[in-house]
C-alpha cells in the first residue's frame, strides 16, 4: 500500500489535472511551471555541481558526490516527455542517485520538440556520450541513466550504439522509460488513476511533436519496437499504477526473449515520476537505493569476470606449453 507522503503527492497532482484541461497553458507556460517548482528541491548534502558544456550546443553539468568512484561515470539523461524539463528539474534526484551509487554524473539536457524534432534529442545524448569517451572514460565503466522521456532516450542510445557497431556502456537504468511514444488509448484501463492528469498534459501529441514526420514506430522513437539483443544489463522500474507500465513490461518480455539480463523492479500504486520526490516519498527513496544496489552489482559481475579471466589465461598457457613440450618429444 502506498505511504501516506505518496497519497499527498497524488492528491496535489490530480488536483492540478482540472485546471491545466481547463486551461490548456501552452507548452513554454508549462516550462516555466516545472522550473518554477525546482526551488522546493534541494540537493543532497555533500553532493557538488560544475556546468560544463561537452560539446557546440549541448548544456551539461557534473554532479558530483564526495568520495565519488572517479574511474566511473552515470551518464543521465532526463525525462519530460521530449518537450520540457532540464537540468535544473533534474539536479537532487540526480545527485540523490550519484550519491547512493557511489558515482561520478554527467547530466546532459537536450533540445526539446516542437522546437527541435527528431533526432536531435538522440544526437545531443550520443554527442555527450562521445565526449565522455573523449575524457578517457571506458565504456564498461559507464552506467546510463534516465526517467521517463529520458529513459526511452537512454534505449534508443543503446540501440544506435549497437546498430553502429560501437561499445555499450556497462548497464542502463531505466526508471518508468516511455518506449512507446504512441501510446494506445487502452494503456490507460492499467493506470486510471494516473490517465486524467496524463490527457490534461496531452502527452500523446508532444510525443507526435518530437517524433514530426518520422513514423511512431520507428525503434530509436519507440524502443518497444527495436530489435534488443546484445544490449548490456537493464534496470527497469517501473509502478502499476502509471500509464507506462504495460509497456515496461512488454520491452522486459522482448529484451529477455532477445536474450538480455533484465532486471524488473516493480512498485504498488505510484505516479508516474514518483522518483522526482524522493525527499518526501519513501518509496522514491527505496528505489533510489534498489537502483544504487543493482549498480554495485554491475561493478561486481564485472570483478567477478576479470577473476575468471585471469584465472583462465594462466590454465590456457600452461596447457599449450605442455602441448609443445609432447610435440618436442
Amino acid at each position: 500500500m502506498p505511504s501516506f507522503q505518496h497519497e499527498l503527492v497524488k492528491r496535489l497532482l490530480s488536483a492540478a489535472a482540472g485546471p491545466i484541461a481547463r486551461r490548456r497553458p501552452a507548452i513554454n507556460t508549462l516550462r516555466l511551471g516545472l522550473e518554477l517548482s525546482t526551488l522546493l528541491q534541494f540537493m543532497p548534502w555533500g553532493v557538488h555541481f560544475e556546468r560544463v558544456d561537452p560539446a557546440e550546443g549541448i548544456v551539461a553539468e557534473w554532479i558530483e558526490p564526495e568520495g565519488a568512484d572517479e574511474q566511473r561515470v552515470l551518464l543521465y539523461l532526463h525525462g519530460g516527455a521530449y518537450v520540457m524539463g532540464s537540468l535544473n528539474t533534474h539536479r537532487g534526484f540526480i545527485g540523490a542517485l550519484a550519491q547512493r551509487s557511489g558515482l561520478r554524473a554527467l547530466s546532459a539536457d537536450y533540445r526539446k520538440a516542437p522546437e527541435n524534432p527528431f533526432p536531435a534529442a538522440l544526437e545531443d545524448a550520443l554527442a555527450a556520450w562521445q565526449w565522455l569517451l573523449a575524457q578517457g572514460y571506458r565504456p564498461e565503466d559507464i552506467l546510463l541513466a534516465g526517467d521517463s522521456a529520458g529513459g526511452g532516450l537512454v534505449l534508443a542510445l543503446l540501440v544506435h550504439l549497437r546498430d553502429a557497431g560501437q561499445a555499450l556502456p556497462a548497464a542502463a537504468l531505466c526508471f518508468s522509460p516511455w518506449t512507446d511514444l504512441a501510446l494506445p488509448p487502452g494503456a490507460a484501463s492499467a493506470a486510471t488513476s494516473e490517465a486524467g492528469l496524463v490527457e490534461a498534459l496531452e502527452i500523446r501529441a508532444w510525443g507526435q511533436q518530437y517524433a514530426g514526420a518520422t513514423p511512431l514506430t520507428n525503434p530509436l522513437l519507440s524502443p518497444l519496437y527495436a530489435e534488443l539483443h546484445q544490449l548490456p544489463p537493464l534496470l527497469l522500474q517501473v509502478s502499476d499504477g502509471e500509464l507506462l507500465y504495460t509497456d515496461t513490461l512488454a520491452l522486459a518480455a522482448r529484451a529477455r526473449a532477445a536474450g538480455v539480463p533484465v532486471t524488473v523492479q516493480q512498485f504498488q500504486g505510484l505516479v508516474h515520476w514518483w522518483h522526482l520526490f524522493w525527499r518526501t516519498v519513501p518509496e522514491a527513496r527505496q528505489a533510489l537505493q534498489r537502483a544504487a544496489d543493482f549498480a554495485q552489482s554491475v561493478w561486481q559481475a564485472q570483478a567477478s569476470a576479470r577473476q575468471v579471466a585471469a584465472v583462465c589465461r594462466p590454465a590456457a598457457g600452461a596447457k599449450r606449453a605442455l602441448n609443445r613440450s609432447r610435440l618436442a618429444a
